[in-house]
């Protein structure tokens, strides 16, 4: 399959969205002063609007500044809205900024001093008022600053039941006031806290099943945040699907085990970027040989396509949006090469040697328990477990498919 112009153009049927707070970054870091100047929300949205995207989100922080009077505060948002009239770009998702003051050093839902935990809760119900009347429709929430340094300072337990105290609160406002909204939690296994609370998906979704109204509540996984402890961002993302629970996505780039680098989408671990993009575009595995059985054909994920990075501290806003066409570009490029990948006859024959389909069925007949799985002598008696366990899978020759799509030898 050929990429053309057309087909790596990103439109608003994409469902790309950009965080204000990456491209808006400035590239302040530990190290460093800002190498870029602020950059207007408005002017964010109109360039948004132009390179294709059809979505903007914010932390409050990010489109108003922290502590600013009501009567700024009012003064902004009629700017920002009059902005996305113009343009029509839509905000799917708002977060709250509960990490860059100093007031949420040891956190917010979690912090030790109760007087800061409920400042924080009210700064986030003031934002899901705002976020419920600009139509957002997933509200996420980062934990940045949930955890700890020392197992000394934090009594974990009782954390735990201060976030969830938080979250029980926070669905039952959205319930009592009618609101279309639901939460979605982002896990991180550290930075900036030494551990931060729920640092996995895994964790995250056991947190959420402890909740009043866990039907409201989901994960919102990022490609680095995962990667970061080693883990498969692809396996983590087929989990929270198989729960029902991928609310929200976040894109980017990351290169091994170090600190969450937030690169462009594809520009760390393309492989595994490929395999992230097949399952949220296609779903499951092709069901047969034939290339003209689309498979599973059907996106296993509607939401939006969310870039979560920051542009490079090197660029100037030239090279700022040229990133924002890398990402789009990027995961348009991958959704082309995992369409041909699944259409290739040589890659649905190793898909069927390596028995992927098959996983796909049942391991017991309809009907069957344990009785009659005892009785069945050809399960156990009668298997030849020397001449399957002689048996190779193939999984080599399916994965150097997988890279000659990607790459573009096939």
């Amino acid at each position: 399959m050929s990429l053309t112009p057309t087909t790596l153009t990103p439109t608003k049927a994409d469902r790309f969205s950009f965080g204000l707070w990456t491209i808006g970054w400035q590239a302040r870091d530990q190290f460093g002063d800002a190498s870029r100047a602020p950059l207007d929300p408005i002017e964010a949205v109109h360039q948004l609007n132009e390179l294709g995207a059809y979505g903007i989100t914010f932390h409050d922080d990010d489109l108003v500044p922290f502590g600013a009077s009501t009567t700024d505060r009012d003064k902004q948002l009629a700017r920002f809205r009059q902005a996305l009239d113009e343009t029509g770009l839509i905000v799917p998702m708002v977060t709250t900024n509960l990490f860059t003051h100093p007031v949420f050093k040891d956190g917010g839902f979690t912090s030790n001093d109760r007087s800061i935990r409920r400042y924080a809760i009210r700064k986030v119900l003031r934002n899901i008022e705002l976020a419920a009347e600009l139509g957002a429709r997933t509200f996420v929430l980062w934990g940045g600053r949930e955890g700890s340094e020392y197992d000394t300072a934090k009594d974990v337990r009782a954390a735990l039941d201060r976030y969830r105290e938080a979250m029980n609160l926070l669905t039952q406002f959205v319930t009592d006031r009618g609101y279309d909204l639901r939460f979605a939690l982002e896990p991180k296994p550290n930075e900036p806290r030494g551990d931060i609370l729920l640092p996995t998906v895994g964790s995250a979704l056991a947190f959420i099943s402890s909740l009043d109204q866990p039907e409201l509540v989901g994960v919102n996984p990022e490609v680095g945040h995962e990667q970061m402890a080693g883990l498969n961002f692809v396996h983590s993302v087929a989990q929270a699907l198989w729960h029902g629970k991928l609310f929200h996505i976040d894109l980017n780039g990351q290169r091994s085990i170090k600190f969450d680098q937030d690169l462009v989408f594809g520009h760390g671990d393309l492989l595994n970027a490929f395999g992230l993009v097949d399952l949220l575009e296609f779903g499951g595995a092709p069901t047969s040989e034939d290339p003209s059985d689309s498979g599973a054909g059907s996106p296993a994920y509607t939401g939006p396509r969310h870039f979560d990075y920051k542009p490079s501290r090197t660029e100037d806003y030239d090279g700022v949006w040229d990133s924002v066409r890398a990402n789009m570009r990027s995961y348009l490029i991958l959704k082309e090469r995992a369409a041909a990948f699944r259409s290739d006859p040589e890659v649905r024959q190793a898909l069927a040697h390596a028995k992927v389909n098959e996983l796909s069925r049942p391991t017991l007949d309809e009907g069957e328990g344990y009785p009659e799985l005892l009785a069945d002598a050809s399960s156990f008696e009668e298997f030849d477990a020397g001449a399957a366990g002689e048996r190779g899978y193939g999984f080599v020759r399916l994965n150097q498919l997988a890279l000659e799509h990607l790459t573009g030898a096939r």
